[in-house]
């Protein structure tokens, strides 16, 4: 089941990071982005925030599930979607805990 929209932009409503957060679809799910770092996924309307320290010292009773077959299993932050201090303060760690991106490398244009 793919997730909607309308799930997507609760969550950033309730995120409210403004122009610091980005969502990008991805094979009919979602990949949150915080300053360039994937912080969390939206797959079948549920949000798996990016296993990290964050996760671990701040909510680590958080139940866990793969966020899509053949994962591995990610922290489910649903019970905090209502929760707009809680969620932001987790995603805001969780960002703060996982490495800058890599640099992607610019792509070879081939002769024609």
């Amino acid at each position: 089941m793919a997730t909607h929209r309308e799930f997507v932009d609760y969550v950033a409503e309730q995120l409210d990071l403004g122009d610091r957060l980005s969502c990008k679809r991805m094979f009919g799910e979602y990949a949150l982005y915080l300053d360039g770092k994937v912080v969390a996924f939206a797959c079948d309307d549920s949000l798996f925030v990016k296993p990290s320290t964050a996760t671990t010292h701040l909510l680590p009773q958080l139940p866990q599930r793969p966020p899509f077959p053949g994962a591995k299993d990610y922290p489910v932050a649903d019970e905090l979607l209502d929760d707009a201090a809680a969620i932001r303060a987790l995603i805001v760690h969780t960002a703060q805990a996982l490495p800058d991106p890599k640099p992607r490398r610019p792509r070879v244009r081939r002769g024609r």
